[in-house]
Parts: C-alpha cells; structure tokens; sequence
C-alpha cells in the first residue's frame, strides 16, 4: 500500500499505523482512489510513492485521545524524540531568553538539528539560537505531525541533520468545531485551561476556501519542587575524604602509572543522600576562619538583632556537605525552582485560498501566537559576603568574638531568604504571513505541477528578568554602619547608614542608598529590598527576529518513461534571510572592558544581538524506477550562505518490494546545519554560574563566576554523513500487521560547539592547556590564572571542533483488527541508541549513548493499546519508558584504592541510573447531539503515580540544590496528571 492510502488510512477511527510503508488490509469492496501527497523527506508529489527515509506518522485520533495540553508533549514521548527542551525545563535559561520555548530534538543531537516545518514550510524561529516553538502553530489545525528521522538537507536545507518534523495543516477542514480542556495533577496543582474555536467554509462552488482558528490556554504554575522526593538530598558531591595535596590519602607516587590504584584512596565523586550546601545559610553563615560555623537566625525583637547559633558542620568539600545540619544550609534554596512555569499562550490562525483554474490556485495566511511565561530560576545563594566588624546589624556576642579574634570583617554565606526567588517573565510575540500558489499545467507533451510561496515572519520577545540584584547596589547597603557625630553625609549620629555616604570619598555617594540588614532571615526593610532590586527596574532586553522566505518549485511525475515505469523529477529554488536586532538599555548592560565581560546585575547582563545573513538555494530531485517494485530516490541541493560561502548536500536512496510482504530501503546522505543568529553575532551576554576550582591545598573552591558568551562569524556550515537501512515486513498472512526495523549511522564533522566553563576550568588547572587558560579571568586579571586566585570570568567561543558520530536503531510495529463490537489497535514503537560519541581533540571522547543523566538511554519504548467501539466507547493504555543506564561512560567506579582521578576519568562510587516505565490511560466517548458530534475524554498520565527515578545532579552550579533530583527529560515529575474535557463539532 502506497503512502497516499497509509495517510488515507489515518483519519479511520483508531490509532495511526506505524511507518509508511504497510500493506494494506483485504477490503471487500475496491479501495477509492487517493489523491497524490507529498511525504515529508521528498520534494516530488506521487500517488503510491515510499520513500526511503523512514516517517512516523502521527494521527489526529492519537493526538486527542491523549490531549495534551501542548502538542509538544506528546510528540516529546515518542523514542526517537529525545532531549527535547520544554517550557518547564527552560525555567534556568535567564540570561539568553529561552526560557518558555517548546522544542523538538531528534536523536539527542540537540534542537538545532532537526528541522521544524509548518505545513512543509519553514517557520520563524523564536530565539536566536534557531529553536522554533512548536506552540505557535495552531493545534487544533494540525492534521498530522510526520516525523522523519533521517537527513533530508537534500530536500529542505540546513538544520535537517537528525531529520524533519512537520505538522500538517488540514487545509480542507469545512465546518465547526469547538474544544476544551482541562488539567490538573493528583495533587491539586499546577491547573490549566485550554479553549479553541475552528471553523472553515467552502465558497464560490467549492473553488474558494476558508479557514479561521483561534487558541487560547492558561495555566498557573507550580513555582517550587513541593514533592517529596525532592527532599531526599540526593546529589552527585566532591567527596570531602578525597585528597591530591602532599600527603594527601590521593597523593600520585613518583613515576604513577594512570590507573593504577593508590593504596587508602576513595573516589573523587560521591553519589549520596543526606547531601547539600555547605556554605550558606537563610540568614548567613561564616564558614570560614575561627569562627567558622556561627550562623544567624531570626531577629530578636528585643534587641533589633538576629539570633546567633551554631552550625553542627558534616564533611565539606567545596560548596558540598556530607551529613551535618543539612535542614538548616538548605532550608529556602532546596527546590526554590519552578517545576511547571505559569503560562498565557493566545493565538490566531487564518487562511483563504481560491482556484482560478486547475494551473493556477492562489492562497494566503496569517497567523500570530502570543506567549508570556514566568518561571523562578532559583532562591540565589550568594558566599564571600563581606561583613565588617562595624555593620550597624552584627549582633554584639559576634562582634566581640571578633575583637577577640583581631578580626576586621567575616565572611558569610547567605541564600538571600529576604528576597523572593529570580526567574524571568518572558514574553514572545510571533506572526508570520505567507502568500502563494499552486497548480497543474502541461507542456511539452509533459504534466507537471508548480508550488511556489512567500513567507515573512517576525518574532518580537520581551526578556525581563524578576527579582534580580543590583550587584553594586546589593554591596552598598550590605556595608551599613552607624554614622558618628559630623560625618562627612551630614546625617544625625546614630542613623544606620550606607558607609559610601559618611566615609571620606564623595565620589561615590548615592543617597539613594538605605541599609540592608542580610544578617538573619527576616531583618531587610522593604525600603532597603526596593533599593538593591533597584525599585522595580529589571533587566530587560527586546529583540525583534525576521525570517524573509521566496520558494518556487517544478515535478513531474512522467518525465520519460522506461521499461520498469515513469522517472519523476522535481526542481526548484529557494532565497531566505535571517536577521536579529534588538535594544538593551545601559541600565542593564555588563561592562566590557580589555576583554573582560563583568556583570552589573546578578542575572541578565543583557547585550543586544544584531546580525544577518541570506541563503541561496537550487535543488533537483528525481526518482527512477530500477525494476518493478524497485526504485531509486536521488537529490542534490547547492546552497550559498553569504557568511561563508557554498556547499553542496545530497541523498541517494533506493526502495525495493522484494515481494508482497517485504520492502527493503536504504539512504544515504550528506547534510548540513549552518551557524544559528547566536552563534554568529552573539555580543558577549554575562550569565552568573560557579564553577568548582583546584586549590593549591588539593581541594576544590566554588567560585562564583560571569560566563560571557560571545558569537564566532567565522563559522562554516557542519557537515555530516547519513547512512540508513531498513525493512518493513507486512505480512499478507496476518491482516492488519506492520513491523519495520531501520538501523541509522550519522557522522558529524565540524560540528559547531563550544567547551562549558568547568571543561575550560579542568583542561587549565588540571591539564595545562593554554587556550583554555586564555578564556579565564581571574582577580589577577585574564589568563592569570595562579592557584588561589578566584576565578572571575570566563569568555565561551563556539568553534567547529568537534565530531560527532551516533548509530541505533528504531523498531516500530502495529496491528489492527476488528475484535467483537469494535476495532483493537495496536503500537509499539522503541529506540536502541548504539553510540552518541563525542570527540573535540583535546579531551578524552564521551559517548552519551545509556546516560541517563541526558537525553538518550540505551533503550526508549512506547507501547499504546486501543480498542474502539462501535458504541463510541474507546479506551486506550499507553506504557513508555527508559532503560537504566549510567551516570557516565567515563567513569570509574571504585569505594577504595581506587585510580588517581583525572579530568577525563573521574573516580565515583556509583555509577548506575534505574530506569522507569511510566503507565498512562485514555478514555473517550462519541455521541450526537441533534446534528452535532460531540465527545468527552479523560485522559490521565502517570496513572500509578510514579515517583520520579532519583538522579543525583552536581558537583557543579550553585543552582543544583534548587533543581529537580532527578532527571526530568526522562522522568516525569509532576506525578499523576488528569486532563479532560469535551469537544463539539458542526
């Protein structure tokens, strides 16, 4: 059965078949004919035509028995989707604006990889890094969703390296349909709403049509990890009892052999519970010097002064502690993460089209999606806050220690309690508008068939950040002291002032300034909160982004005929700009100066992006029939980008019905991704992070440290080799069934990355690697970077380094028969990932492939059973899941004598992931009202409630401790999830 009729097949009651490729069930009665559809993966439009690149198809019926509240959920369950970004796991990306961005990542190679297509067009993305967000298509318009997993750059251009999603348009829907849902977890959080109305219309004798959608959905979000999993203080930890320092138990002999174990010597890495913060407390901590662990608690209304206590310390390693008075470090910065962020999306869809003759049939649409998120990135811990011995708020006992101690100031630690959490409240307008046309003609003795388009599309964000810090306003009301009779500010003795204004320098006063008390958990004014977070002034960045699109393209599918049937051939050509500019005002800007990116504010340090680029492309497509039964796809596509010039892709594939029940099809191909707008123009953007830094005493310190990355113009499109291979079995002898096998290699080269700050860290102080050492700054100044120094900024460069290479297979699966008063229909689909192996010359190479820490483990499933009643009744259960796997692939695992512990092979105790399968159940009911359709479903996700696997993330990042335990691209995190409602239809 031709893909035509498979798609044909689709819009039965029931789920979607698997692949393209399956034969069709005996019929009774002569099956219709099915008109001619573009598979996505080609450019040529033939009745009866599979391509040689595997498409998974995804059907209306399953996306409404599943309902989700956005479609990106659903397509994010299927195996060969993995790694995809989310609205909920974004919520930490504050400083490059991708907080609340839906994406789509085939194969873990990562988003910018797989081509997102609206209707087989391409789509305005809505960040400069290229993601689209598939939530501004219209959902309730959405025919189908085929997913192509393997290179088609051939075809459509840059980007398709892992493969294509494309969502179908219905573009003949014709009446009236209205849709809401509902959703909410088992435990009363997290609700939302989703609302649409779709209505179209033929006129003009059926010449003309009209289609108009609209989309509205609310939810309110779940702003911290209320879950009790989460308090488990499972974390990957420095491991307190490791040590490289002169007589340290980790002491390499003279002469060591790498891997060779050391008498006495404990892993480097911990995984363990009862683990957290060391460092800091809600109302602040010393951790260091004599008095090392007098922390503040709440203020004593009788004195004006806070509580003071004493820290039961456990073992400490760097920001880590290992037992100890964990309750306490941790209290207001675990799980002050956002698990589900609250959202607004509105949206609007239009679209008309009239067929003057069958050569020529015009159309136009509009479409533009509103979105506004907002998400806490965490409780932002702040350590080495300096505090002198004359701060007007030091209670007394304190500071007579330190006069005892002959000590001028401490320093503490502090979660920042009195501050609520940051995050962004991201907003992001995208509209895109298209005109073109289609037709058939004859010429030449020959029938072909033209689609040509325009597209403009425009995204508009607003980057605004949410309780963000003034770091220097933050430093001015710290140091809050009680001014003395004839200060220099003129202010009455005993006021409690800002120092700058009654010390002896006038150049830096700022009356403004009014004392923050950050010594105990609930000592801060507001009028002092109002002052550091710089009275509601936020950092704020706009930036507009423009796609401009022209394409034209020729087939037919009768060039010349030989003895096996007729040659099609498609051609055509495509012009598309990309272009980003923006406005930051200086308020919110870092300062830039000899190379050194140092930020103003704790988060955002926004810089503009401003940059373009155009792309012209010519492409030739054809298939050949070999022998009956038998044919070949070829493609080729030329493409000059105007940043670095030309390169060619193609694809050869061939397809072969060896007999009824078995068809065999191979590609390969040569594709490309180009630089995204970031990776070329980005200006150099602070974000803050910490970074864990080698000590000259053997242990490590958490430096708190501006990340600056910046944009590389010099970039070249990535080049990658695609091999596939695949059967698809329909055996005649079983009615109904489909199985397909497709084994994929894809080669990497020159691929576009950059190394992290802790990479760049470990390969300057652990391997003395020069380049990574020229992207450190410390307090001595750039590229100093003697031990000791705190680490003060890090610059971050993409370049094309690095190779990848990944190989798996997917199985895929499906049979449907008529069983008593209706129709059972069964799915599976599951991924094997064989490698995900990653090499950048200078470190040793990582395999990705059964991490559970990221996105691709050794096996993925997912299993749907239906049956359909004939009643309107029909029930679904779907099971899917991961397999177990590893922390990393690197390590080595030992509790004792173990290896010296290098960069590249870290020692751990552990090194073992569960994996999880995840249970959900669909219910939906069909019946008439007068001459309505309607229906209700309930569908529930996680129906056993299943906790999460416990992941323990670190050792770096001071955001950790907020953060999920786990791995939530894996694993579910919400628990239990009920989504219902109705729809009506006219």
């Amino acid at each position: 059965m031709g893909t035509a009729a498979i798609l044909a097949a689709l819009m039965l009651p029931g789920p979607a078949f698997a692949q393209d490729a399956q034969a069709e069930e005996p019929a009774p009665e002569p099956e219709a004919p099915t008109p001619e559809i573009t598979v996505t993966g080609s450019r040529i439009v033939r009745d009866g035509y599979d391509a040689p690149t595997p498409v998974s198809v995804i059907s209306t019926k399953e996306l409404k028995a599943e309902a989700p509240a956005n479609i990106s959920d659903f397509v994010n369950t299927l195996p060969a989707v993995r790694g995809s970004g989310t609205a909920a796991s974004s919520n930490g990306s504050l400083s490059n604006g991708a907080a609340g961005i839906n994406s789509v990542n085939l194969r873990n190679l990562g988003a910018n990889r797989t081509l997102v297509l609206f209707d087989g067009q391409r789509s305005v993305a809505s960040t400069t890094t290229g993601s689209v967000d598939v939530n501004t298509f219209p959902q309730a318009l959405i025919q189908r969703v085929e997913v192509v997993t393997g290179g088609a750059s051939s075809a459509y251009g840059s980007d398709a390296v892992s493969g294509v999603v494309n969502f179908i348009l219905d573009k003949g829907f014709t009446g009236f349909k209205t849709e809401y849902e509902h959703g909410v977890t088992t435990y009363g959080d997290g609700p939302n709403h989703k609302f649409s109305a779709t209505g179209g219309a033929s006129f003009a004798d059926g010449k003309g049509h009209i289609l108009l959608s609209g989309e509205y959905f609310t939810q309110k979000g779940i702003q911290s990890i209320d879950r009790d999993w989460n308090d488990s203080g499972f974390f990957l930890i420095n491991n307190p009892a490791y040590s490289t320092a002169a007589g340290g138990n980790c002491r390499a002999p003279a002469g060591y052999v790498a891997g060779t174990p050391i008498t006495g010597c404990g892993p480097e890495y911990l995984i363990s519970a009862n683990t957290g913060t060391g460092q800091f407390t809600p109302g602040g901590l010393i951790s260091t010097g004599p008095l090392r662990g007098t922390y503040f608690g709440s203020i004593n209304p009788a004195t004006g002064k806070a509580s003071v206590n004493q820290l039961n310390f456990g073992t400490t390693s760097g920001q880590w502690m290992l037992g100890g008075d964990l309750d306490i470090t941790t209290e207001g910065h675990r799980s002050s993460a956002t698990l589900l962020p609250a959202e607004k999306r509105a949206s609007g869809f239009g679209r008309i089209s009239y067929e003057f003759s069958p050569a020529i049939e015009l159309f136009a649409q509009a479409a533009i999606s509103h979105y506004r998120g907002q998400s806490y990135y965490q409780q932002t811990p702040t350590v080495g806050v300096t505090i002198q011995r004359d701060n007007a708020f030091l209670p007394d006992a304190v500071r007579a220690a330190m006069v005892t101690n002959n000590l001028a100031s401490v320093q503490i630690g502090t979660s920042n309690i009195f501050l609520p959490p940051q995050g962004s409240d991201n907003s992001r307008q995208v509209q895109r508008y298209v005109v073109g046309g289609s037709g058939d003609f004859a010429t030449g003795g020959l029938d072909w068939q033209w689609d040509g388009y325009y597209q403009l599309g425009k995204t508009d964000t607003v980057e605004r950040l949410t309780n963000a810090w003034h770091i220097q306003r933050m430093a001015n009301a710290t140091d809050a002291v009680v001014a003395a009779a004839g200060n220099p500010g003129g202010y009455a003795a005993g006021t409690i002032v800002c120092r700058i204004n009654v010390d002896a320098s006038a150049a830096n006063d700022d009356r403004a300034c009014v004392p923050l008390n950050r010594i105990g958990t609930n000592g801060a004014s507001p009028e002092a909160i109002a002052y550091v977070l710089h009275n509601g002034l936020q950092p704020l960045r706009r930036q507009h982004l423009k796609q401009q699109v022209a394409a034209l393209n020729f087939s037919t599918n009768n060039l010349f005929r030989l003895p096996a049937g007729p040659v099609s051939l498609a051609f055509g050509g495509e012009w598309r700009k990309e272009e980003v500019s923006g406005s930051v005002d200086a308020l919110f800007r870092p300062i830039v100066s000899g190379g050194v990116t140092t930020g103003t504010w704790i988060y955002g340090n926004y810089l503009p992006t401003i940059g373009s680029y155009n792309v012209k492309e010519a492409f030739v497509e054809t298939i050949i029939p070999i022998i009956k039964g038998m044919d070949f796809n070829g493609a080729a596509r030329i493409t000059d980008y105007s940043t670095s010039g030309s390169v060619v892709t193609w694809k050869a594939g061939l397809t072969w019905q060896m007999i009824p029940d078995i068809k065999f099809r191979g590609t390969i191909s040569r594709d490309i991704r180009a630089p995204n707008l970031s990776e070329l123009f980005a200006p150099g953007t602070g974000r803050t992070n910490t970074v864990n830094v080698p000590q000259p005493n053997g242990t490590v310190a958490a430096n708190q440290f501006n990340e600056s990355t910046v944009g590389n113009p010099a970039l070249v499109p990535e080049e990658a080799m695609t091999y596939g291979a695949g059967v698809v079995v329909t055996p005649t002898f079983i009615p109904g069934l489909a199985f397909s096998a497709d084994y994929y290699k894809i080669d990497l080269s020159g691929a576009i990355d950059s190394l992290t700050a802790q990479t760049l860290v470990d390969q300057c102080y652990q391997q003395s690697i020069a380049t990574a050492c020229s992207a450190i700054s410390t307090t001595g100044g750039r590229g100093v970077v003697t031990p000791g120094l705190a680490v003060t900024s890090i610059e971050i460069k993409p370049t094309n380094f690095v190779s990848v290479k990944t190989s798996g297979i997917d199985l895929e699966a499906s049979y449907r028969r008529e069983i008593g008063p209706g129709n059972l229909t069964l799915r599976a689909l599951a991924s094997y990932a064989f490698e995900l192996k990653t090499e950048n010359g200078v470190t040793l190479a990582t395999d990705a492939a059964g991490q559970n820490t990221g996105g691709l483990p050794d096996w993925t499933y997912r299993f749907s059973a239906g049956y359909d009643m004939d009643s309107g009744f029909s029930v679904q259960g779907i099971a899917r899941g991961v397999s177990g796997g590893v922390y990393n692939n690197n390590y080595i695992v030992c509790t004792t004598d173990c290896p010296l512990s290098t960069a590249d092979r870290r020692t751990v105790n552990t090194n073992s992931i569960p994996g999880a399968f995840f249970f959900d159940l669909n219910f939906n009911y069909r019946f008439e009202v007068k001459n309505a359709k309607a229906e209700v479903f309930l569908a529930i996700r996680n129906i056993t409630d299943r906790d999460p696997v416990l992941v323990g993330n670190g050792p770096t990042g001071n955001n950790t401790p907020a953060y999920p335990q786990t791995n939530r691209a894996l694993y579910d995190v919400l628990g239990r999830v009920f989504r219902m409602g109705f729809r009506l239809a006219i």
